[in-house]
């Protein structure tokens, strides 16, 4: 094909690397992502679909002493108008905005079902009603005055607030949280009241140290409670980075229910904790006898959080129940504190409590500049139609003379010199005229000279007392002091659920819960199958007893425990598998496959099993030949991917007792040697048990040599080796054929 023929690319199209343009597309939405949607502003502590919320329902005339409109009529506004995405999305964050175990000081008075603490969600939208609530409404204080930048909507037939005026530090009250692109917020509630009294402090202080502002501010406030185990150098620390990690428990009591027995009542439970799934925890814990000390668990929830515990005996100590029930529930949780937010609604930064503090006193301070110039404006126009109207006043006769018989009476009272009569010139603006103009008949009898040089004189007043505002930083500063201590006097802790709901308790020498300890100890007998399933029956059953399995599968192994023991599971990829008897499921059923409560490989095969004994010691030994002892402390895993002990495909575990180790090779040869010639190890190859030309090593055993060596045959019958010179030998020797009538199988047992 010629070249005249290849099409000509369009001219709105350019040809750019692949790697940059998608790089250059991303870094857009990233920072869409960012400034437009998952972090707030550090000045009102919104993000932009709150902010548009409150805008809408400020313009649809919902105040908090007024009526209560539909949901819907909300999300659709908001949505038609301000904030072009799903209105289900909308309706979610209003929600939030209206709920009280969500929201410290809630910004939306919700109507209806707007979901609860068990995580139930709100009714549709179309079932609901809201209207703003004070602590909303004092958000937009001012919002009318110029006080804040307006920026076109998203399709430029509206305007909308860049950043709310915000009486009161929102972020810090009612917090936030958020996931953008390579970066999130996670901001906790405080306690309006400690927080003002922070900004008031640094508003005399400016230089102040974070530490000094912990004085004031003692930590988060959650609206659901709770306990802050933390010390005072932790917050400290969060408070100074803008990270942290903070431990919140649930408050509880101990009930006496008379004759020694007791409950324990839980009224608070962590903050964003639901407590349905949290009782379902609680539930789990008891049907898996995860927690033996706990019988039951009830919900016994009105209005207010009533969880009730119940202990398995009076003599659990309940202090160590509590302790193992927040290790193992919700009812402790950590609270990542990330104070990253947008300064300026810009910049994402990582702040500490003085900048955002900072951040927010000086738009306090930019908003009382922008209202002053406003009402300065307002004065000055004012003014200027007062000295109009006093103008009229005195020459009322001739100002009804012009209006009456000039064709043009605006161009009249203009081209009128009214201070002739006094000497000099005065002539009426045109917006005099034009107010003089616009005046009704009934007005004239409000023409009184009094009233208008009164309310000229205090404009004026007014007038002096904004300009010294605006020219003196003291001023400023003062009127922001007087405005936030009207603010705390109105939300404060004078005010209706104004006091600090979350305890801040230093953090204990806590001892370490040994949930050990507290399970009742009963005989149980351990059945392990062929295909790896085990179960545990109640009391010590005969081992020969019939069993039932399932179909394909039979018996392996069983041996007599109890609930207190610690299982230790060899498998013969050389690792160490610890298992909790009373963990074990229930000999009813045909029990569970082993291999789902520990992470053993499905191509390891199970050796042994048996219960752990403290100081005991064991032989390991590999079909290799190789082996050691080895400790029992040194075979305890804390984890269910086990602990490597033997390198090298394993072969035996055996308990060591006596003084000397028998060996016995694939091609029967036997070895008898001293114990004290293996090496104890904790983790390793080990070293030659027994010399082979060819296979491997087929059992081993530990004896006394005194006793001799015992094997049982093919008959049912024990046999007796007394004397085994004629075997004895080095470790690491060839050995001699084993003696007549050893198993076939060439096994000990």
């Amino acid at each position: 094909m010629s070249d005249d023929l290849t099409p000509e690319p369009p001219e709105n199209l350019s040809a750019e690397p692949l790697s940059r343009a998608i790089g250059e597309r991303y870094l857009t939405y990233a920072l869409s992502t960012i400034m437009n949607r998952a972090l707030p502003d550090a000045r009102d502590g919104l993000k932009p679909v709150h902010r548009r919320i409150l805008y809408a329902m400020r313009e649809l005339r919902l105040a908090p002493n007024g009526a209560f409109r539909k949901s819907a009529k909300i999300a659709g506004d908001v949505m038609g108008n301000y904030h072009p995405h799903g209105d289900a999305a909308i309706y979610d964050a209003m929600a939030r905005l209206a709920q009280d175990f969500a929201m410290r000081y809630p910004l939306v008075d919700g109507q209806g079902n707007f979901g609860n603490i068990d995580g139930d969600s709100p009714a549709a939208s179309r079932y609901t009603e809201a209207r703003l609530a004070e602590p909303g409404s004092a958000l937009m204080d001012g919002l009318a005055e110029d006080s804040v930048e307006f920026r076109p909507n998203y399709d430029g037939t509206l305007t909308e607030p860049v950043v709310l005026p915000a009486a009161f530090p929102n972020l810090l009250c009612n917090g936030a949280s958020g996931i953008a692109v390579g970066m999130a917020t996670n901001i906790p509630p405080h306690n309006l009241h400690e927080v003002i009294d922070a900004c008031l402090h640094l508003i005399k202080s400016p230089d102040a140290r974070d530490d000094t502002l912990l004085n004031f501010v003692q930590g988060p406030d959650f609206p659901t409670g709770g306990v802050l185990v933390e010390d005072a150098e932790t917050l400290r620390e969060a408070y100074r980075t803008g990270r942290g990690s903070l431990r919140l428990r649930a408050r509880w009591t101990q009930e006496d229910l008379g004759r020694g027995t007791w409950q324990v009542v839980v009224t608070e439970i962590p903050y964003q904790v639901q407590k349905s799934k949290l009782i379902e925890r609680l539930a789990e814990l008891i049907q898996l006898k995860k927690m033996p000390i706990l019988a039951d668990v009830r919900d016994e929830s009105a209005e207010d959080v009533r969880i009730v515990l119940e202990p398995k005996t009076r003599s659990v100590d309940p202090a160590q129940m509590m302790a193992a029930l927040f290790r193992a529930s919700d009812l402790e949780t950590r609270f990542g504190l990330n104070m990253n937010v947008l300064i300026d609604g810009r910049v994402p930064k990582v702040c500490s409590l003085k900048e955002v503090l900072r951040a927010f006193l000086d738009h306090r301070r930019e908003v009382l500049l922008r209202r002053s110039q406003f009402r300065l404006g307002k004065i000055e126009a004012r003014l200027e139609v007062l000295e109009g109207y006093i103008v009229a006043f005195l020459n009322l006769d001739r100002v009804i003379e012009i209006i009456r018989f000039d064709d043009d009476p605006k161009a009249g009272l203009i081209a009128e010199n009214w201070g002739a009569a006094t000497g000099y010139t005065l002539h009426l603006t045109e917006v005099q005229a034009e107010a003089i103009l616009n005046m009704r008949l009934r007005a004239l009898r409000k023409l009184e000279e009094i009233e208008l040089r009164a309310e000229r004189d205090a404009l004026l007043e007014e007038q002096r007392g904004l300009v010294a505002l605006v020219a003196d930083e003291g001023l400023q500063w003062g009127r922001i002091t007087e405005e936030l201590r009207e603010v705390r006097s109105q939300f404060g802790k004078s005010a209706d659920g104004g006091m600090r709901r979350t305890e801040i308790s230093a953090a204990a020498n806590e001892q370490p819960v040994n949930l050990d300890a507290m399970i009742e100890r009963e005989p149980v007998t351990v059945i392990v199958s062929k295909m790896g399933w085990i179960r545990a029956m109640k009391g010590h059953q005969p081992l020969e007893a019939e069993v039932k399995f399932r179909d394909g599968d039979g018996p392996f192994m069983a041996f007599h425990a109890e609930t207190t023991d610690k299982l230790v599971l060899y498998g013969s990829n050389g690792r160490f598998y610890t298992l909790s008897a009373n963990d074990l499921p229930g000999g009813r059923g045909l029990g569970e496959p082993v291999r789902l409560m520990v992470d053993l490989p499905n191509d390891a095969a199970i050796i042994d099993l048996f219960p752990w004994r403290e100081g005991a010691k064991y032989l390991l030994a590999s079909r290799a030949g190789d082996g050691f002892v080895v400790n029992a402390a040194d075979i305890i895993a804390q984890t269910k991917s086990g602990k490597q002990v033997l390198n090298g495909h394993a072969l035996l575990c055996r308990p060591v007792a006596g003084d000397h180790v028998v060996t016995v090779g694939e091609n029967r040869k036997m070895l008898v040697f001293a114990l004290s010639e293996l090496p104890e190890m904790s983790r390793g190859k080990g070293v030659r048990l027994q010399k082979f030309k060819d296979g491997g090593l087929s059992d081993a055993t530990c004896i006394t040599l005194a006793d001799g060596l015992r094997w049982q045959e093919s008959g049912g019958r024990t046999r007796t080796e007394a004397d085994l010179g004629e075997w004895l030998g080095k470790r690491a020797s060839a050995g001699r054929m084993a003696p007549r009538g050893f198993p076939r199988d060439n096994k000990f047992n």
